[in-house]
């Protein structure tokens, strides 16, 4: 059993109908039918949507990805409408809100890998292929690969894993002519991503996006190249075969798996509030991706 331990209540907006609570986001159709995105503070770990929020999280992740969404603008258009409130939204939604064009979403999870670490290792240390794909000899937990892949899962609901797939059953899901589409524009992100994270001294390990089609057009949607949706590694502290340190919530599964919060990640108990010098690192984690990023100071 997992999924939120307190699944929070949707607040209401006139002219707003809300349409789905995620882990993250909630999700409203405004009157002109565009979408309207919120993301929250609060924050997952081992498909647990945990009781205790990270504070400042929600903006950090929509203001992280407006500024990729800039950075990747002659690549990929995306499905940004306004960042201004909606009437009679509560404060607290500004900097963490999005007015966004609907689309028609591909149901796959887009996966960029250029170092092998996570559910990639996994099956590496098994088979020696990740999504079917076969790699070389010798690679270790943190490898940087010979070329990025693009290794591509299914979505899962809150609470549920993603499953990796081979490129071939994405083909047969959604075709081959987009399937090929969503596999050169995946690399092709990710791939600027990378060179931009490189050049402020910080790794992109791999990282997810997601895809929908405005009529014929391949519009980038959601959240772009997070901590939530990626895995960020400090370059200067990179050394291959071991687990790297990482601007993500590593804190919260740290604490969550250790002796000192008494949760057994096995059993169907809820997992436990975080302490505050859990959520003060982990909060520090997110700011300083986002200003090493983006060069700016968070404010």
């Amino acid at each position: 059993m997992s999924g939120f331990v307190e699944k929070p209540e949707p607040i209401q907006v006139p002219g707003l109908v809300h349409l789905h609570t995620g882990k993250v986001r909630e999700l409203y159709r405004n009157e002109a039918g565009d979408l309207v995105m919120v993301a929250s503070d609060r924050i997952s770990a081992y498909d647990w949507v945990l009781p205790t929020e990270i504070p400042d999280k929600g903006r950090v992740l929509t203001q992280l990805s407006l500024w990729w969404f800039d950075q990747l603008a002659d690549l990929l258009p995306n499905h940004v409408l306004s960042t201004e409130l909606p009437a009679g939204a509560p404060a607290d939604w500004a900097g963490r809100t999005l007015v966004c064009k609907s689309l028609n979403m591909v149901p796959v999870e887009c996966v960029a890998r250029g170092y092998l670490t996570g559910s990639g290792l996994a099956e590496y240390q098994e088979s020696r292929t990740v999504c079917g794909l076969a790699l070389p000899e010798g690679l270790v937990d943190g490898s940087e690969l010979p070329a990025p892949i693009f290794t591509p899962a299914t979505k899962a609901a809150v609470g549920a894993h993603d499953e990796n797939v081979a490129y071939e059953e994405v083909a047969r899901e959604v075709g081959a002519e987009t399937a090929a589409q969503l596999r050169q524009a995946t690399l092709a992100a990710y791939s600027r991503a990378r060179a931009i994270a490189r050049d402020r001294g910080i790794l992109l390990a791999d990282t997810k996006f997601e895809f929908g089609f405005d009529g014929e057009s391949l519009v980038i949607a959601d959240e772009v190249l997070t901590p939530d949706s990626s895995r960020f590694w400090p370059a200067e502290q990179w050394e291959p075969g071991r687990a790297q340190a990482s601007y993500d919530k590593q804190f919260v599964r740290d604490w969550l798996t250790s002796a000192e919060s008494g949760w057994d990640r096995r059993s169907e108990q809820p997992p436990p509030p975080l302490p505050q010098q859990v959520v003060d690192a982990t909060r520090a984690k997110y700011m300083e991706a986002y200003e090493r990023l983006t060069g700016t100071t968070w404010s």
